[in-house]
C-alpha cells in the first residue's frame, strides 16, 4: 500500500490532465491559425506572432515536442489512474478494466476533445500566446526531438514525402480567392466586394464582350456633304470620331475633334482638311483579353481602338472606359441616348433595352442568359428566333421569359423580362 495521501494523487492528476490539454490545444491552434493573419501581425511587430511563424517554419519539431510531451503526459495520466484504482479497488480484472475506461474517458473529454474544440474557435488568439510557452520548451527538449525526428525522416524519405513549411501561407487559387471575397461578410463593403469580383471576372472578358457594336458606333462618312459633316460634329457627344468613306467598315482614319478645332479655327471647314487631321485608326482582334487590352492602353497611351474579327471584319468598338466600367461598374455620367439602368420592378418585371449586353443583364437581374454565342439581348432573340419578332411576340430562352415590347430598324429595340420563378426541390 502506498502512503501517498488521495488529495496529492488527485492534484497530480488534474495537473497532468492541464499538461494534456495544453499540448492538445497548442497542436489545434498552431494547425488552424490563419497563417495571412499571422504575417501581417508578425510586421507590425508582435513578438508573439514572430515566434508561431518562427515555430512552423520547423514544423517536424514543433509537432515533435508536442507530440512528445502529449504522450508523455497521457501515458502518466494512465499510469496515475491504474495506481489509484488499485489503491482502492484492489488488482481485479474488473478494477483495471473500469481505470482503462475511465483514463480513456477522462482524456478524450478533458484533453483532447474540449482543448481542441476551444483551440479551433480561437486559434489566431491563442497561436502567439502557446508560441511563448513552446518555445523555451523546444529549447529544453531539443535534443530529444531531434533524435526522434531522425527516425521520422527516415521513414517520411522512404514514402517520399517531403516536409513542407506550415508558416507559408497557402497558395489560392482565382477561384479560391473569388470564394474567400464572396464569404468576407462585413469585412469588406459591399460596393468593394462587388469591384474586386469584377476583376476576378475579367480575366475571362475579352474586348467583344464590352465593345459598342457596329451598329451603334458615332462616325463620319467623310464622302457626305460637307453642311452634313458639320451638323455631326457640333452634335457628337465624343471627342474621337471614325472616319469611313461610303462603307462604314471601311475605316479609314480616326478625328479627334479638339485637334480638328484649333486646327481650323481660321480656315473653311472642308473635305482636304478632314482627311489631314486623321491620325490611324488601331485595329484590336476581338478575341483580345480585356485587361491585356487596358495593360496595352496603359502601356501606350491609347484610349480607343477598333475592334475586328478574323477576317478584318469591323465588330465594334472599345474605349478605356469601357473596360473601367467593367471593373467598378457604370458612371453616373451617361452620353445621351445611353442605355439607363433596369432592375425588377414590384411585379418582377424588367424592361430591357435589346443593345444591352447580355453580361450587364446577368449581373444586374441575377440571370443566367448564354454568353457563349451573341453578346447582346437583341442577338440573342433573333438567333433564338431566327428571323426579326413582331411586336408581342413571347419567347423562353434558358428558363428566361421574354416579350418582345418595341422593335426598331431590323433590331429588337425594348424587351419585358419576367423575373424566374425559383423551384422548390
Amino acid at each position: 500500500m502506498l502512503d501517498i495521501p488521495l488529495s496529492a494523487l488527485s492534484l497530480a492528476l488534474i495537473i497532468l490532465l492541464v499538461l494534456s490539454a495544453f499540448f492538445s490545444m497548442s497542436e489545434t491552434s498552431m494547425m488552424a491559425a490563419n497563417r495571412y493573419r499571422l504575417r501581417h501581425r508578425a510586421r507590425t511587430g508582435h513578438r508573439g506572432a514572430r515566434l508561431a511563424l518562427s515555430l512552423l517554419e520547423q514544423a517536424d519539431k514543433l509537432l515533435g515536442v508536442i507530440l512528445l510531451g502529449n504522450n508523455l503526459v497521457n501515458a502518466g495520466i494512465a499510469t496515475l489512474i491504474s495506481v489509484i484504482a488499485i489503491e482502492f479497488l484492489g488488482e481485479d480484472k474488473w478494477a483495471l478494466a473500469a481505470a482503462t475506461l475511465f483514463t480513456t474517458f477522462l482524456i478524450l473529454v478533458c484533453s483532447e476533445i474540449t482543448p481542441k474544440v476551444i483551440a479551433a474557435n480561437y486559434a489566431d488568439r491563442l497561436t502567439p500566446a502557446l508560441a511563448f510557452l513552446l518555445w523555451p520548451l523546444l529549447r529544453a527538449v531539443y535534443p530529444v526531438v531531434w533524435f526522434v525526428n531522425l527516425f521520422s525522416r527516415g521513414l517520411l524519405a522512404l514514402m517520399f514525402i517531403r516536409p513542407k513549411n506550415l508558416a507559408d501561407a497557402p497558395h489560392l487559387t482565382a477561384d479560391e480567392l473569388r470564394s474567400v471575397v464572396l464569404e468576407s461578410g462585413k469585412f469588406i463593403p459591399a460596393e468593394h466586394r462587388a469591384i474586386l469580383l469584377k476583376l476576378f471576372d475579367l480575366e475571362h472578358v475579352t474586348v467583344e464582350d464590352i465593345m459598342t457594336p457596329r451598329g451603334e458606333i458615332e462616325s463620319i462618312d467623310l464622302a457626305a456633304p460637307i453642311d452634313e459633316i458639320k451638323d455631326k460634329l457640333a452634335t457628337s457627344f465624343h471627342t474621337r470620331l471614325p472616319v469611313y468613306e461610303r462603307e462604314p467598315g471601311n475605316i479609314i482614319g480616326i478625328l479627334h475633334l479638339r485637334r480638328l478645332l484649333a486646327g481650323t479655327l481660321g480656315d473653311i471647314l472642308s473635305h482636304e482638311l478632314l482627311q489631314q487631321d486623321l491620325a490611324q485608326p488601331y485595329f484590336i482582334p476581338a478575341e483580345t483579353a480585356a485587361y491585356a487590352q487596358l495593360r496595352f492602353f496603359r502601356e501606350n497611351r491609347q484610349r480607343f481602338g477598333l475592334v475586328v474579327d478574323e477576317y478584318g471584319e469591323l465588330l465594334g468598338l472599345v474605349t478605356i472606359e469601357d473596360i473601367i466600367e467593367e471593373m467598378v461598374g457604370k458612371f453616373t455620367t451617361s452620353m445621351p441616348g445611353s442605355v439607363a439602368a433596369f432592375n425588377w420592378d414590384e411585379a418582377g418585371v424588367a424592361m430591357v433595352d435589346g443593345a444591352n449586353s447580355l453580361r450587364e443583364i446577368n449581373r444586374l437581374l441575377g440571370l443566367a442568359l448564354p454568353l457563349d454565342g451573341p453578346k447582346t439581348l437583341n442577338g440573342l432573340i433573333l438567333e433564338h428566333l431566327r428571323d426579326i419578332p413582331e411586336i408581342g411576340v413571347g419567347l423562353r430562352i434558358s428558363g428566361v421569359a421574354m416579350e418582345i415590347v418595341q422593335t426598331e430598324d431590323r433590331r429588337v429595340k425594348s424587351v419585358k423580362i419576367y423575373r424566374p420563378v425559383p423551384v422548390n426541390v
